[in-house]
């Protein structure tokens, strides 16, 4: 079953261990004896995720600490915490959950529990799919294993050309899920677009050999942050352009934040980042949709296919207003 969207499939990024937010947020209170990381659950109410175990007493130190939410919700078993950053996600336009739990603890049977944990908890709280994210190929399989295909279909989140990689493939196949693919190769990141094309293609061929339905592939060519390098952006950008026309029928995304990382404004420049991978042949995004609405890409790319005549007479375009009313 194809993920049903408006023209732009979005993957939620923010339910990840590896999530932080910086230890002088204004979001910390003090309460007490303990100290609480605040926010505002979808229903308006005030509620705070308990901190005070993690949090530094120091000032220098709180200054240079931050503070790993998702992380903290997930080892306290928080419902409120967890279930307000799934839904927040879904409710600014996410299709797909991303749930990775690595941070957690490197043992593996250990991060494996938590994989089965987070897996029955979040389909507890939702019915979109669950993209279960790891760099270990068995906590993937560990979350599968008790994933409720009643309530959604899942994805793996993702194969590249490692060697301990490719058993996701078939892996994908065994299980009836989505499959995320990046542009990493066998020995390390791609240097430029060239390297990305060929390492995504030397996937999708292992990916007809198994059998993967075209709509069930996501490529990823991999963003990179443009601080680092200014030609990472156009690596990117091409690299997609030339997928798009090599495969007009594949998923192509990317986790498009990353471009923005150590630069100042960094929601002025995922915005421009988004809109150029959509008019590169982007179909999908892996963003903060809470930090960045994904309405408005919605909308972008509806209006930019219907004014590059990719819309034959922007019947998707009215369909999609009529049905806002």
């Amino acid at each position: 079953m194809a993920i049903k969207h408006d023209g732009l499939i979005v993957i939620g990024e923010n339910f990840n261990t590896t999530r932080k937010i910086k230890g002088t947020s204004p979001r910390v209170v003090r309460d007490g004896d303990t100290t609480q990381l605040t926010y505002t659950d979808l229903d308006g109410t005030k509620r705070g995720l308990d901190i005070s175990d993690i949090y530094p007493d120091d000032a220098d130190e709180q200054k240079k600490f931050m503070i790993p939410h998702i992380g903290q919700a997930v080892r306290k078993k928080d419902m409120d915490y967890i279930t307000w950053a799934i839904r927040a996600q879904e409710a600014s336009g996410a299709h797909f959950i991303d749930l990775c739990v690595d941070e957690i603890t490197h043992y593996p049977e250990e991060r494996m529990d938590w994989m089965r944990w987070i897996v029955k908890t979040a389909q507890s709280i939702t019915d979109s799919p669950l993209a279960l994210d790891s760099s270990d190929g068995d906590t993937i399989k560990a979350g599968l294993e008790v994933y409720d295909r009643e309530r959604s279909r899942p994805a793996i989140n993702s194969v590249n050309l490692e060697e301990p990689r490719l058993p996701l493939i078939q892996m994908a196949k065994d299980f009836d899920t989505y499959l995320f693919a990046n542009a990493g190769g066998a020995s390390g990141m791609p240097a430029n677009d060239t390297e990305r094309v060929e390492n995504l293609t030397a996937l999708m061929d292992m990916m007809d050999d198994v059998g993967i339905a075209m709509d069930d592939r996501y490529l990823d060519p991999l963003v990179f942050p443009i601080g680092a390098d200014p030609a990472f952006g156009n690596h990117y950008l091409d690299s997609v352009r030339t997928l798009r026309e090599n495969y007009p029928e594949v998923h192509i995304f990317g986790g498009h934040s990353n471009a923005s990382f150590g630069l100042p404004g960094r929601k002025v420049l995922n915005d421009a980042f988004i809109i150029l991978a959509i008019l590169a042949g982007c179909d999908s995004v892996m963003i903060d949709p809470v930090m960045n609405p994904t309405l408005k890409y919605v909308e972008f790319k509806l209006g930019a296919e219907v004014l590059s005549a990719k819309d034959e007479y922007s019947l998707k375009y009215i369909k999609y207003w009529r049905a806002k009313g």
